[in-house]
């Protein structure tokens, strides 16, 4: 979250099935079928200072996003971080609906916030676990 500058800030993530986010889809955005992804912000609206670090809900169809990765040659758990930084930008006020302006805006972001995910992930793939990393420097030095 520090790259949307909220890095103290909370969120929920709801993973369900196509059923159950089309029934979301419908009740709360009036529209039918189901979706890969809704956000529920909650800094919107007459009880937004109740918990201002509460960002608000995101849930994610696995069955869209499992359709969605093999169409576009994608594991299941990169579509699901894409669907991830999207919900997320959708809680932070951006928006790719409205205007072109605001669709190039989200798409930059997601661009930068993916990039810096996957830059983590390879830096973390390259040094030794936590514990294993811990172990191996407690060992005494003629231990072998």
């Amino acid at each position: 979250m520090d790259g949307l500058k909220h890095p103290e800030a909370e969120l929920s993530i709801l993973l369900v099935d196509d059923p159950q986010i089309e029934e979301m889809n419908q009740r709360f955005l009036g529209r039918r079928g189901p979706t890969n992804v809704i956000a529920f912000p909650m800094r919107e609206g007459p009880f937004a200072d109740l918990t201002p670090s509460l960002l608000g809900d995101v849930v994610i169809s696995v069955d869209t996003a499992h359709r969605e990765a093999r169409a576009a040659d994608l594991s299941l758990e990169q579509r699901l971080t894409q669907l991830l930084v999207h919900g997320i930008l959708h809680l932070c006020g951006y928006d790719h609906e409205q205007d072109a302006a605001g669709a190039r805006r989200m798409a930059a972001k997601t661009r930068a916030l993916l990039k810096r995910i996957e830059d983590r992930s390879t830096l973390e793939a390259r040094i030794p676990k936590a514990a294993g990393w811990a172990a191996h420097l407690q060992k005494p030095r003629n231990a072998g």
